[in-house]
């Protein structure tokens, strides 16, 4: 037996009769915002302000004043001397050049770092399980190795008369017995950035190969049907999804090299001539500990803050529009 089909005013008068239209009007309660996070974070800003706010503030207050050794002691009050030390650093020819070289040096570095790091985190995903986890382990190895033992490692390979780097090249044919690594700046430069780019690829290899992992297999698999090749797949889909990543890794790497300070001041006592091979870390810590000039260290201190605003700004307005 087919029933007969219920009527439009059984719905509206039954037990289902929808609320007159006048009562939907009504304002919706917003949702009550929690202090939690606020509490929460309060802990984390007072660190902050007092690790980092304080000594930035006195370095900026240092800045605009002579400061020397008798003021470090306690036995002559700090003179204000204006903006002295700032002409003294828009001046002087030399700080320039280390301006610049220090820029170069980080840029270099920095591109070498990505390209091979990139490099690396694509071959890790098409090699078999096995291979990547020894080429993993071998990274994390070299990351997490401690900075100092790390060059005296590399102080060894580049030793001028035992060094395996020497004695390899003159196996081969090439007069490298008795060669100086570290003397001339050039040499001195291509050593720096042999470590530092050992030591920084790790980080960019762990950091895309994860942003590799989230790549959807679907979507390559699609393209590869509809005849794009391996560097079309590459170009218009892997590098797109895992930019973010990228953008963030680039940041970090250009901050990093920018200030690096370790392996350069450990490669002038080994050997390397200060004023030819000072980057900006190693000339803010000369002049403030050496010579005892805090003022103008300051004044450097604070134009490389500032110099590494500008760089990274970029990526900073990318996260404020992604916020928004």
């Amino acid at each position: 037996m087919v029933s007969e089909p219920i009527a439009p005013q059984a719905v509206s008068e039954g037990a289902f009769q929808v609320a007159p239209d006048d009562h939907l009007d009504l304002p919706l309660r917003q949702p009550r915002k929690s202090l939690a996070p606020y509490i929460l974070l309060a802990p984390v800003v007072v660190v902050l302000l007092l690790a980092l706010g304080y000594p930035l503030v006195r370095q900026f207050i240092m800045s605009f004043q002579e400061f020397g050794l008798g003021q470090q002691l306690g036995t002559e009050p700090p003179a204000w001397v204006g903006l002295d030390n700032y002409k003294t650093l828009v001046t002087d020819p030399a700080i320039w050049t280390i301006i610049g070289r220090s820029l170069l040096f980080c840029f270099v570095n920095a591109a070498s770092t990505m390209v091979i790091g990139i490099a690396i985190a694509v071959l890790l995903t098409k090699v078999h399980k096995a291979v990547r986890f020894t080429l993993t382990t071998a990274l994390l190895f070299a990351w997490a190795m401690p900075v100092i033992a790390a060059m005296t490692v590399w102080e060894w390979l580049f030793d001028t008369e035992y060094g395996i780097v020497n004695w390899g090249l003159s196996k081969l044919g090439f007069d490298f017995i008795g060669h100086s690594w570290l003397i001339e700046p050039l040499s001195f430069f291509f050593v720096a950035t042999v470590i530092i780019v050992w030591m920084s690829v790790p980080f960019v290899v762990f950091s895309v190969y994860s942003a590799l992992t989230q790549v959807s297999e679907e979507v390559l698999e699609a393209a590869e049907l509809d005849g794009a090749g391996g560097w079309q797949r590459f170009v218009n889909i892997i590098m797109p999804t895992i930019a973010p990543v990228i953008a963030v890794v680039t940041v970090l790497q250009v901050i990093w090299d920018l200030r690096v300070f370790t392996q350069i001041y450990y490669l002038q006592g080994a050997g390397g001539l200060a004023s030819k091979t000072d980057l900006l870390g190693t000339f803010i810590y000369r002049m403030g500990i050496s010579q005892s000039n805090y003022g103008v260290a300051s004044a450097v201190a604070i134009f490389v803050l500032i110099l590494t605003l500008v760089i990274t700004s970029g990526y900073v307005r990318t996260l404020f529009k992604e916020a928004e």
